[in-house]
């Protein structure tokens, strides 16, 4: 016995919540590849290092903690606002958010920045 299901009619209001939810997905993603690449860069460059040591006793973690904060806000606000009302691939934006958390995770591990370290 084989049982088909018919298409799910969805409704302007569910479609623009998932688009809601696809646009915070990737900006998490973008967000920790934020994180990454600005952990491998102050790693890199000193200078760098010096400009995020914003609380002398946590060190640079307190500026690139900042950054990606900020990064992941502003680019939720601007990709909520650039998907309002579109059809999008739900697929490919949560694709996205993979690969950039992946990236993320790769670039603040200290045996990939350690590969940039400043000597």
């Amino acid at each position: 016995m084989t049982s088909e299901t018919e298409p799910v009619a969805t409704s302007p209001e569910d479609e623009s919540a998932a688009n809601r939810v696809a646009a915070a997905l990737a900006a998490a993603g973008v967000g920790c590849l934020a994180m990454g690449v600005i952990t491998t860069l102050s790693e890199a460059l000193k200078p760098v290092a010096d400009m995020l040591n914003l609380y002398k006793p946590v060190g640079p973690l307190s500026g690139k903690s900042l950054f990606a904060i900020v990064v992941w806000l502003v680019v939720w606000a601007a990709l909520s606002r650039s998907v309002q009302g579109k059809q999008i691939n739900i697929g490919r934006w949560l694709t996205v958010a993979l690969v950039c958390v992946g990236l993320g995770l790769i670039t603040t591990f200290p045996p990939f920045f350690d590969l940039f370290a400043a000597k």
